[in-house]
């Protein structure tokens, strides 16, 4: 598996390889198992460039959420169900979470408002679906993946993709639902230091978030899903990396599936998630190194970080990151649910 995989992992003992550092990214390669029939990994957003940006109870409650994420797809996916299927059981806890930078608890906007981006794309056939900028889906990966399988379009956007939504019966919610007290203190503190407000320091958080998954299913086909909130005091109206297929999210058989989180822009410039993949199927390069040189030595040198989950069509799965907590999980119909938040720890 993983084409054999040379470069090794920062901090990964009894799971992976020997650990060695690739520029300035941690990878890790976690065991899935030597022939799945189902894999599924998720991530919760880039998170901070600072180990200690999250409190206990918040690294606590991040890894019951990962590992409810992980149970809610695997369901699905031990019961025969397709990748699409899978990724949105499992975001839709991530969604529902106030503690993860999409749908409730979405970082907000200039303006204070919470808006969506989603998108999945499953490897079969290239098939996707996105929403970008609604504020009343419930569960904007929902509506990706009806967008996908509902309509002849790829994207549906604004008050477009809302009318869409409410139309085919998705539960919708009050634009104020999606607000929580800790976002609206995160605006408040990056405002005041954008205003120059030196006794706060540097802003936590601004700019990364999203949950995303990347999935086998029985079919032997994979697929990628993503949805997040976007960055904290974006402008009104930008929209970000995700719903454009090809930069955030990608799934093909032929190569890998892909869900990256970090600062967008960055990844719409480079097509991270769909460079990774053809570096894969076009210069044989493995899996691992595909994504390490797109975010270590393409996106890092010109100021862009995050990180990305990607899996190969056997499943085997990599996690690379250039920040510090990148909340992560998987689980295979031969290995148990693993989560961590930093990237210097297992896996486990």
């Amino acid at each position: 598996m993983n084409k054999g995989l040379s470069l090794a992992v920062l901090g990964i003992t009894s799971l992976l390889a020997s650990p060695i550092s690739f520029a300035q990214a941690a990878t890790e390669v976690p065991e899935v198992g030597t022939s799945p029939e189902w894999v599924i990994a998720i991530h919760g957003g880039a998170g901070d460039a600072k180990r200690a940006s999250l409190t206990p109870e918040q690294v606590a409650k991040s890894r019951a959420d990962l590992t409810a994420a992980l149970e809610a797809g695997a369901k699905l996916l031990d019961a025969g169900a397709t990748g699409p299927e899978a990724i949105e059981a499992a975001l839709k806890i991530l969604e529902d979470s106030p503690d993860f930078n999409a749908g409730r608890g979405a970082a907000l906007d200039e303006h204070g408002d919470a808006k969506h981006d989603a998108s999945i794309m499953r490897g079969e056939d290239h098939a996707a679906g996105g929403v970008a900028g609604s504020s009343r889906i419930k569960t904007p990966i929902a509506a990706a993946r009806a967008v996908m399988e509902q309509t002849q379009n790829v994207l549906l956007h604004g008050e477009g993709a809302d009318w869409f939504a409410a139309d085919i019966g998705l539960e919708m919610a009050n634009p104020h639902y999606f607000i929580t007290e800790g976002r609206e203190a995160a605006l408040r503190r990056l405002r005041a230091i954008e205003h120059g407000d030196t006794n706060l320091g540097a802003p936590d958080n601004a700019y990364y978030g999203t949950v995303g998954a990347v999935v086998l299913d029985k079919h032997g086909n994979i697929s990628a899903g993503t949805t997040p909130g976007g960055r904290t005091n974006k402008r009104y109206g930008r929209i970000g990396d995700t719903p454009i297929i090809g930069s955030g999210t990608y799934a093909s058989n032929q190569s890998c599936a892909v869900s990256a989180t970090g600062h967008g822009e960055f990844f719409m410039r480079w097509t991270v998630a769909r460079d990774i993949c053809a570096r894969v199927e076009f210069a044989d390069e493995t899996l691992a190194r595909s994504a390490e040189i797109m975010l270590a030595d393409t996106l890092l040198p010109k100021g862009g970080t995050g990180g990305i989950i990607a899996m190969e069509p056997d499943g085997s799965v990599v996690f690379v990151a250039t920040t510090a907590n990148m909340r992560r999980g998987v689980m295979s119909s031969e290995t148990p649910a693993r989560v961590a938040v930093y990237t210097d720890e297992d896996v486990e």
